[in-house]
């Protein structure tokens, strides 16, 4: 062999040794999240990964698991799991947070938004960061906000005008607070994991669910099961990007900006292809063949004061300084 032969390949041993050293180095992170793989939360994950690993050369690996895989299908575990570090990192709403931090139910008070910049003035500001102060001590660093957007009610026994058309609907709910909003508009609520859900409306073990459009309905194909939607926009849910305190006390500061800029990114992503695909949803899904009612103002409003014993319980739990910087941040956006 020559020498020019022998440097040449000499010199690609030593690239695949170290290329393979690289991948063996490389940490992997684990990110839990509530839904399937079609979900914009899934594809909001995915994009943290892929921009973490380009940001840290390859160092950190995002490995996604959804449907609460790690948590045994239990999306209300997911977060105390974070929190004491048996997981990594977590994609999870904030009314799935609530058996944890019974704060994070003020993000979801019937009737408190009616638009996105109300939203975006508490996720995206002050507001926003006092839940997230609340969390750190609960062991989870809140890395950002992402979206799963305002819930709507579909189901399969009859159209959705008017508080009273509710009563005796058996309701899948997300979390504590709903059951007590659909106790005030007479329907029979039953908390169900997400996993369940699909199986129990196909099954007829419940009339109905809510959840948004964009972010749910769509991509898990709800209406594959659901004939009547009524868009009510009677809460809103949104989605945080958060790592384990104890994971996040490991790196160094510029391992921590990488993590947070691409979190930042992600979610940012996650929120634009959220709206944008709620805002296409009302035709898609009348295409798709269900019937969809779209309350008028007065309509909404009556829904808003059948809810009302529902929202001042759940002001009471989170607390009236925590309400009065939501109110006064949405007041401003105004």
């Amino acid at each position: 062999m020559s020498i020019a032969k022998f440097g040449r390949s000499a010199l690609a041993t030593l690239l695949a040794g170290a290329m393979m050293v690289g991948a063996a180095s490389a940490e992997t992170l684990r990110l839990s999240h509530n839904t399937g793989d079609a979900t914009t939360w899934h594809k909001g994950a995915e994009k943290f990964g892929e921009l973490l690993a380009e940001k840290t050369g390859g160092e950190i690996d995002v490995r996604v698991f959804p449907n609460a895989q790690l948590s045994g299908g239990d999306q209300m575990r997911q977060a105390e799991m974070v929190g004491r570090g048996a997981l990594d990192l977590v994609v999870t709403s904030a009314i799935n947070v609530t058996p944890l931090v019974p704060e994070m139910a003020v993000f979801s008070l019937p009737y408190l938004y009616s638009s996105y910049e109300q939203v975006d003035a508490t996720t995206q500001g002050a507001p926003g960061q006092m839940l997230a102060d609340i969390l750190l001590e609960k062991g989870i660093v809140v890395l950002a906000w992402g979206e799963n957007g305002f819930r709507e009610v579909t189901n399969n026994i009859r159209p959705i005008r008017t508080p009273e058309d509710m009563q005796g609907l058996n309701m899948r709910v997300a979390g504590p607070m709903y059951i007590d909003v659909m106790n005030a508009l007479g329907a029979n609520p039953q908390q169900m994991q997400w996993g369940e859900t699909m199986t129990a409306l196909q099954q007829g073990v419940v009339d109905g669910q809510e959840n948004p459009i964009g972010a749910v309905i769509i991509p898990q194909q709800v209406y594959e099961v659901q004939k009547y939607l009524t868009a009510w926009h009677y809460s809103y849910d949104p989605v945080f990007l958060g790592i384990s305190r104890a994971k996040w006390d490991s790196y160094d500061a510029d391992t921590q900006a990488h993590i947070r800029d691409a979190a930042q990114e992600a979610m940012a992503y996650q929120r634009q292809i959220t709206r944008e695909s709620t805002a296409s949803g009302i035709e898609f899904l009348r295409e798709k063949g269900m019937e969809v009612y779209e309350p008028t103002a007065e309509e909404l409003e009556a829904f808003r004061a059948a809810t009302k014993p529902a929202f001042d319980t759940w002001a009471a739990k989170v607390g009236e300084e925590l309400v009065t910087a939501f109110q006064d941040a949405i007041s401003a956006a105004n």
